[in-house]
């Protein structure tokens, strides 16, 4: 054989299993939603992690950091982390703000947010970030479930944990805002929690504001902007419900927090960035807090009115103007809700 011959032979067995690969990759993601979550989580997490080294050398000194707390007995990978400041003359216990991460259900952690949660306590809070299992290997409800769990633990130990839990703030970014909002709508509508079937240990009183980044509040793919966002919708909505069209399933009308909010939902901080795709679901979830009587901050650029344009997530960059400003906003707002 020769040297010709054979190169052409082995980049045609190459392109072979690079075809006969793609067909199956197609084919898999037709049948189940775990390849789309795997490429979505690899992508997503490295993202996360990149973030959160970045945030590092921002964090103030004398921020300490409880990690891995178990918040679930019957589930050892149920784990909480809280930052506090540093208050060398001790003081009162401090607001606490419980924060969910996002990761479109399928992705991120506690980890990954840390740094950005640590810089947040240092302005004078105390910062809690919550694990919950992801999809698709767990699905809608149980992360609802398990915020629900974990405040509930913060109640009964906020002694051990020196929380005020008279003052708390749910918060969250992404689907973590999805997450949130469903919970503070559970807190806030005991019809809205029994429809559920939860119990939130929380006291609405107690709960005193939300501050949701870059949310998804109504999940039946209407507000996508285009055909990727669309296919990335119904990729993580598969992965989250186990329907393959998600927006036939019933069960999804109690999780697209805009259509339940209340009169009695909390005080709310609503931020998106002019080119994030689900920027048009947070303008449509401001648009129903204002129609019921709720207290809005709708933070949202006009579109093209900042140079360069505010992607998905961009309050996690504090190297930019936006960022830095969003980051002040939103502690101003926590501030005015937990004086």
């Amino acid at each position: 054989m020769t040297a010709r011959r054979a190169i052409a032979t082995t980049l045609a067995a190459v392109a072979g299993t690079v075809v006969g690969a793609a067909v199956l990759a197609v084919v898999a993601m037709a049948v189940s939603p775990w390849p789309s979550a795997l490429l979505i989580r690899r992508a997503f997490d490295r993202g996360g992690r990149e973030t959160n080294a970045a945030l590092a050398p921002l964090v103030p000194d004398g921020v300490h950091s409880r990690l891995n707390v178990p918040y679930d007995p019957s589930d050892p990978a149920s784990l909480l982390d809280v930052h506090r400041p540093g208050r060398p003359d001790g003081g009162a216990p401090l607001p606490t703000i419980v924060w969910v991460h996002g990761g479109g259900w399928v992705s991120g952690s506690k980890d990954q947010v840390a740094n950005y949660l640590r810089i947040l306590a240092a302005r004078g809070f105390v910062v809690v970030g919550v694990d919950y299992h992801l999809a698709p290997r767990s699905r809608y409800p149980r992360p609802v479930h398990q915020v629900l769990t974990a405040l509930s633990h913060l109640v009964t130990h906020a002694d051990d944990l020196d929380l005020d839990t008279s003052r708390v703030v749910l918060a969250g970014d992404s689907a973590g805002s999805q997450i949130a909002a469903q919970v503070a709508a559970a807190i806030s509508d005991p019809a809205y929690a029994s429809a559920l079937g939860v119990d939130p240990a929380l006291r609405r009183d107690h709960l005193r504001a939300a501050l949701l980044h870059c949310g998804a509040y109504d999940l039946d793919l209407d507000g996508a902007t285009s055909r990727a966002g669309a296919l990335f919708m119904e990729s993580v909505l598969w992965s989250y419900t186990g329907r393959r069209s998600a927006r036939e399933d019933p069960v999804l009308d109690l999780a697209s927090v805009r259509r339940h909010a209340s009169p009695a939902f909390p005080p709310t901080y609503l931020s998106g960035g002019d080119a994030d795709p689900l920027t048009p679901q947070g303008l449509a979830f401001a648009e129903r807090l204002r129609e019921v009587g709720v207290e809005l901050v709708a933070d949202f650029p006009s579109p093209g009115a900042g140079e360069p344009s505010l992607d998905h997530e961009f309050q996690f960059d504090l190297s930019s103007e936006a960022g830095r400003a969003t980051l002040e906003r939103s502690v101003g707002f926590l501030r005015t809700h937990t004086a």
